[in-house]
């Protein structure tokens, strides 16, 4: 025996919209629309058909769920159908779905509403490509002039080492310093980046590494003469850049969306010892300044008179080589949990 279903219908000046409470539903269409399936009546079958107004498109598309059947079908041309049906008498198990129903001008209301929506987020969506095409082209740019910077400074003291052996310890602030001074005040970029969301990465870590190098930099070994022999320099410098040539190319190539497995290895390993290393020269340069600060009073406060003293600088020396174990417990943590999650996501990726 088979049953008729009550279908709800709704329309847009574009689609029809039928809503049958039938589940298992198997549906055709050409002018003609047919439905089969089973509904609350036990195990009978339901089946109904519609002549529609005017053609529409083969392609149907529907969703069952667990107690109706909704139904779509696209007019073949847009426009308002005065009826659904090409009878003029409603067949009666049709009837309207008040939860959908438009009269014409407010169908027309909505279509113009989606399309404003649609331009906005068409405006939206070009605004945030110019963007993201203009922040990548700025990130490339400053990636790949620090990339040069440090390997450059990489390669010349390199090189310099191979040929004047021990002798190149004693001169690398003279030969290196001004590219140094160059990428560690360009390296400020990195710290603006990070606050204002350019980049995603921590501002607190990215300023703890940044600012650390350039007080050695700026203050310990650029104000003071007597340090500019000191082998020290050498070995600041030369873990600093070591680190650099890595970490630069592997954003360069990040900028493309695209990844070198072995780069990206390095990137995430070589600090591991090359960091605390880093931080220990930084360190020992701190520790061999504070006796010249003592001795030549530089950047340090006068007190009144009448207390005849004044404030060493050595005397913030001594803080900051704590505030520096502090920073590489800081950033050692950091820089890890970065290589745990990047590799962790690999594994889940492999799998």
């Amino acid at each position: 025996m088979t049953l008729t279903p009550l279908v709800y219908w709704a329309q847009r000046h574009e689609e029809i919209y039928l809503r049958v409470e039938l589940t298992d539903a198997q549906v055709s269409s050409t002018h003609l629309l047919s439905t089969l399936g089973r509904g609350a009546k036990g195990q009978h079958n339901y089946e109904f058909s519609l002549e529609f107004l005017l053609p529409v498109k083969p392609e149907v598309r529907h969703k069952s769920t667990q107690r109706q059947v909704n139904i779509t079908v696209r007019k073949q041309q847009r426009g308002w159908w005065e009826r659904l049906t090409v009878l003029e008498r409603k067949p009666v198990f049709l009837a309207p779905d008040f939860d959908r129903w438009l009269d014409e001008s407010d169908a027309e209301m909505e279509l113009q509403e989606k399309e404003e929506k649609k331009n906005r987020l068409k405006t939206v969506r070009h605004t945030e490509e110019g963007f993201i095409s203009l922040k990548t082209s700025f990130l490339l740019v400053y990636n790949l002039v620090q990339f040069l910077g440090f390997s450059w400074i990489f390669v010349n003291m390199t090189v310099r080492l191979f040929i004047f052996g021990q002798d190149s310890l004693y001169d690398t602030f003279h030969t290196i310093s001004d590219a140094m001074f160059f990428c560690q005040t360009l390296a400020l970029v990195e710290v603006f980046n990070a606050a204002f969301g350019v980049v995603r990465t921590g501002v607190f870590p990215t300023l703890i590494q940044v600012v650390g190098r350039n007080f050695v930099l700026f203050i310990i070994f650029g104000s003071l003469e007597e340090m500019h022999h000191r082998p020290v320099v050498f070995f600041a410098f030369y873990l600093w850049s070591a680190i650099e040539i890595f970490r630069y190319p592997f954003y360069m190539l990040g900028c493309f969306n695209t990844e070198w497995k072995t780069l990206t290895w390095l990137r995430y390993s070589v600090w591991i010892p090359l960091y605390p290393l880093g931080v220990l020269a930084e360190a020992v340069a701190v520790v061999q300044s504070i006796p010249i600060f003592d001795q030549t009073k530089l950047y340090s406060i006068p007190l009144p008179k009448a207390i005849g003293t004044s404030i060493n600088f050595s005397y913030f020396l001594h803080v900051y080589l704590i505030l520096m174990c502090l920073g590489l417990f800081i950033n050692f943590r950091h820089l890890y949990k970065q290589r745990k999650r990047r590799f962790r996501t690999k594994k889940r990726k492999t799998h």
